[in-house]
């Protein structure tokens, strides 16, 4: 089976069936990353741009390791130090690129719907690394990576997700492929940070955050998204903390054999306290080895032999 896409831009645009190859390609990904020398030949003689208009360390990052493992050339590009700062569009950013003959770009924008702009304009490959308040794909499959490789399966399994679901494309993400492979997903937030529509995805709102956990597999934790806030939504940090952070007594809501997930950065204390995040249920750190797994996997099939319009 080969994806029936150049680009990956959203978990929309995926099928089951490719959810599983793309899962399942990365699990023998992940072994090259135990060697003594983490270097396979596959990309050799492909080039891979990384074009971040956004900081992040895990997701450059890991996509600069998956590249490299893959022996594929890998560029990396911060927008402060590049033309944008001089007023150049991100289509002629990308058409410059293209000149240069890349494979494919992996894109970070504040702006929803800017990876599409760049797939519907250049022949190379794209992946969305997330876009404003859009969709982060790649994250929500090294989030179903890791919790497969724990509880062996994604159907059934009860997940929460809790915090600022409006302004999370990370949210938004895991939505779309959890549903897909048949979890039963609930969420709970501020109102002020939950969408109205939220129940029309499939999913349960919940406003009572200790409800929501109850008897669930995986607590997912989201990060308040205050630089995508117009104003506040909450009256204090402190008050947030004490609704909607997870701490060590709402963990025993929960079953007994929960994962805590979190797809960074973490604000201690704050969505989520220091003894959970570095307790024995977390696998936060699972997430980001997961991470470089994934992105190997994706690679290999847009580029690699896995892809038909690679060949």
């Amino acid at each position: 089976m080969e994806l029936s896409n150049k680009d990956l831009l959203a978990i929309r645009d995926l099928s089951p069936e490719e959810i599983l190859l793309i899962l399942d390609t990365a699990e023998s990904m992940k072994e090259i990353s135990t060697r003594d020398i983490k270097k396979v030949p596959t990309l050799r003689g492909k080039t891979v741009i990384n074009l971040f208009y956004e900081p992040s360390t895990r997701t450059r990052t890991s996509f600069e390791i998956a590249g490299k493992r893959l022996s594929a050339d890998v560029v990396n590009i911060s927008t402060s130090t590049s033309s944008t700062t001089k007023g150049e569009t991100l289509k002629d950013t990308g058409r410059n690129l293209q000149a240069m003959n890349p494979d494919l770009i992996v894109i970070r924008h504040s702006c929803a719907g800017a990876p599409k702009i760049l797939a519907d304009t250049l022949p190379a490959s794209i992946i969305n690394a997330g876009d404003g308040a859009h969709e982060h794909p790649t994250q929500a499959l090294l989030d179903a990576f890791t919790i497969r490789e724990k509880k062996k399966t994604l159907s059934g399994i009860k997940v929460a997700i809790i915090g600022d679901i409006t302004h999370s494309r990370v949210a938004r993400s895991n939505i779309f492929l959890l549903q897909k492979m048949g979890a039963d997903i609930r969420v709970s937030g501020p109102h002020t940070m939950v969408p109205p529509f939220i129940e029309e995805l499939g999913v349960s709102f919940m406003p009572d955050m200790e409800e929501a956990i109850h008897d669930v597999d995986v607590i997912m934790m989201l990060r308040i998204q205050l630089e995508r806030q117009q104003h506040g939504l909450f009256p204090s940090i402190r008050e947030y903390s004490r609704f909607f952070g997870l701490n060590l007594e709402k963990l025993k809501k929960a079953k007994s054999d929960v994962l805590i997930m979190h797809p960074g950065p973490i604000n201690r204390g704050v969505e989520i306290a220091p003894e959970v995040a570095d307790g024995p249920y977390s696998i936060i750190l699972d997430q980001v080895t997961s991470g470089v797994a994934v992105r190997m996997a994706l690679l290999y099939l847009l580029i690699g032999k896995g892809n038909r319009e690679s060949n």
